[in-house]
């Protein structure tokens, strides 16, 4: 259950993780580069772990194998069609915060992380996690499983702090997609810090300062 992962330590013996997930058909090393911008060296010492997702075959491209989180059918296909993938990428999740913890590190300093599929990944393992994390980082992204999310999240995360920035001009995930994730997510008690950006779908400098400001607000907690 255990994927093969790209890590990343500020110093010796970790104190804290964050857990970063990429987009469909990237890998582990695709936000690796960004840690030495985004780390104050005041931070306790960090595990980044940047986990590789299965190749599996993708419908909307074709079947073409690619790394994936789970399988998209077609781009206004309903939850339940992506629901079993989401749930397998959640267990590996829930794998690697259990490594962590035997490593030393405690769910409430592990900050899950993602970007577009691997955000929607994030999103939904950490609000359904049975206990507190320390965050959630949604990155041009949107939330799945909106039926089953009152359900299914835990109260151990209610109240979760979560940073969320998407591009004004997104043609992948359209930001009133991820505007509407964000207030379902408000409307259920999250602490939402909300950015948007004069970007498409990708990151921004300006998005990796404010990350680096709320992720020293967590640290410092």
């Amino acid at each position: 259950m255990i994927p093969e992962t790209v890590e990343h330590e500020t110093g010796p013996a970790p104190t804290h993780a964050i857990i970063w997930l990429h987009g469909l058909g990237a890998d582990g090393n695709d936000f690796a580069p960004i840690v030495p911008e985004l780390v104050d060296p005041s931070w306790p010492a960090i595990r980044f772990v940047f986990p590789h997702a299965a190749v599996r075959p993708v419908t909307i491209n074709n079947g073409m194998p690619m790394r994936a989180w789970y399988d998209i059918e077609s781009f206004d296909e309903v939850d339940r069609q992506r629901a079993p993938g989401i749930h397998h990428s959640i267990a590996v999740v829930e794998a690697l915060i259990a490594r962590e913890n035997d490593r030393g590190v405690p769910a409430h300093r592990i900050v899950l992380a993602g970007f577009s599929q691997g955000g929607a990944v994030a999103l939904s393992a950490g609000l359904r996690y049975r206990e507190r994390l320390a965050g959630l980082v949604a990155l041009s992204t949107y939330l799945p499983l909106r039926d089953t999310l009152a359900v299914e999240s835990h109260p151990a995360n209610a109240g979760l702090p979560v940073f969320w920035g998407h591009g004004t001009a997104d043609p992948v995930i359209a930001l009133a997609l991820g505007a509407a994730s964000r207030d379902l997510l408000m409307a259920g008690g999250a602490h939402v810090q909300w950015h948007a950006y004069p970007m498409a779908h990708q990151v921004c400098a300006q998005e990796i300062a404010d990350l680096r400001a709320w992720l020293g607000e967590r640290l410092a907690g």
